[in-house]
């Protein structure tokens, strides 16, 4: 397929919080060569271990309101009063060049990309947990968030839940091998989707 050159494809993941989406993502980019990751604006301050421009772009909320306002995001949304956006500029340079972009977005981001000038190039999955009983269990082993915040995201899980039916594919986090081999597949399908495959016509007149 590499002789056929191609549009990128926007590759979106998205689950509950503690439904393992971060960790997949970052097997998917190590594993599948020409994988960008889209890097998010956020408000939420900086954890220990994160670098700015590389984990998200740490931004003022009044910067974040004036890159809203003048279209320099793709989408945005509110989490936790917390907000986060996906930068404009380099997605569309990216998908130009034929490469591929990872997001790591809420169902909020995902209907808007769906929604935006983009969103004939979204392929979308979203993450489910294998139990709610399994999920309470990841959000509290991994310690990152004080009880009273576990149990809101607990409440916040199935309504995210509820949004399942608007991705393309599903993937149930039981075994984390497996998921990664499930979203590796559908990404290499993805890339041989006809409709991206802008160098095509010339690619047939050469055969024929």
């Amino acid at each position: 397929m590499s002789a056929i050159s191609r549009r990128g494809a926007l590759f979106v993941l998205s689950s509950p919080s503690g439904a393992g989406k971060t960790t997949l993502a970052r097997r998917l980019l190590v594993e599948s060569p020409g994988l960008t990751l889209s890097v998010s604006a956020t408000t939420r301050p900086k954890r220990e271990g994160e670098v700015d421009g590389a984990d998200y772009h740490f931004v003022t909320p009044e910067g974040f309101a004036a890159m809203a306002a003048g279209g320099a995001l793709l989408e945005h949304a509110e989490v936790f009063g917390l907000r986060y956006g996906t930068p404009r500029a380099p997605v569309e340079t990216w998908l130009a060049e034929g490469r591929d972009v990872l997001f790591d977005v809420d169902w909020q981001g995902a209907r808007q990309l769906r929604g935006s000038a983009l969103g004939a190039d979204v392929a979308s999955v979203f993450i489910l947990p294998p139990s709610i009983a399994e999920l309470d269990r990841r959000l509290r082993a991994r310690n990152l968030d004080a009880p009273e915040t576990v149990a809101r995201r607990m409440a916040k899980a199935r309504d995210e839940i509820a949004h399942c039916p608007e991705y393309d594919y599903v993937v149930v986090n039981d075994d984390l091998d497996a998921s990664a081999a499930t979203l590796r597949a559908i990404l290499a399908a993805e890339r041989a989707r006809r409709a991206r495959l802008t160098g095509l016509d010339a690619f047939l007149a050469d055969l024929t």
